[in-house]
């Protein structure tokens, strides 16, 4: 039997999700709310971790990208529609299975089995979103800057955080609200939050 641990924010969704797995001859060994760090990530290494691809921050320590190792353990993401960045952000962290949040328990199901052993699964519907995901405008950089803007920091402490000058701190959101098309800042984070690059 398939030992699944699965990540999900919302307590809720997270506790009918273990229900939905158990429903269909899938053993749950833990649930919890956050991406396991470190050692807790190797403690209780199940079979597939089945992750709510929104749980994984950018800057998540994983494996390099479609190695599909976590701690020995295969990842399955559950992506949401029309979210290119949670989608490029999932497979950063490794993923070998992508299924959509929209999806059947059936997809979902079969999703678990074919990554447990060893096999990639790919929901079609998310195929565009792959295509979305490989144009992200936005280099790394770009993008720590935006996601600290995001949080509400001022110029001067965004610089401190990522060791640059004010000026260059200007510049990279200037090149990020040109590159994405945005009036200002806040539109910036607007676009980028809706397509899940931050």
């Amino acid at each position: 039997m398939v030992s699944v641990t699965v990540v999900y924010e919302a307590q809720l969704l997270r506790a009918a999700l273990a229900e939905l797995l158990r429903s269909g001859g899938v053993r749950v060994v833990a649930s919890m709310s956050h991406w396991p760090q470190g050692a807790a990530a190797e403690e209780s290494a199940p079979d597939v971790y089945v992750v709510d691809a929104e749980c994984l921050e950018p800057s998540t320590a994983a494996p390099a990208a479609g190695s599909g190792a976590v701690g020995g353990s295969a990842l399955l993401a559950l992506i949401p529609a029309q979210r290119p960045g949670v989608l490029r952000r999932a497979y950063a962290a490794g993923a070998t299975g992508f299924v959509d949040k929209n999806g059947s328990k059936g997809r979902l199901l079969e999703a678990v089995r074919r990554v447990a052993n060893g096999e990639r699964f790919i929901d079609d519907t998310l195929a565009p979103g792959f295509l979305q995901a490989a144009e992200m405008p936005l280099t790394r950089r770009e993008l720590s800057v935006l996601s600290l803007a995001a949080k509400g920091e001022p110029v001067a402490e965004i610089a401190a955080t990522l060791y640059l000058s004010k000026g260059t701190v200007r510049n990279y959101m200037a090149s990020v609200i040109r590159k994405v098309g945005a009036r200002n800042r806040v539109d910036a984070i607007r676009i980028a939050q809706g397509a899940g690059w931050t």
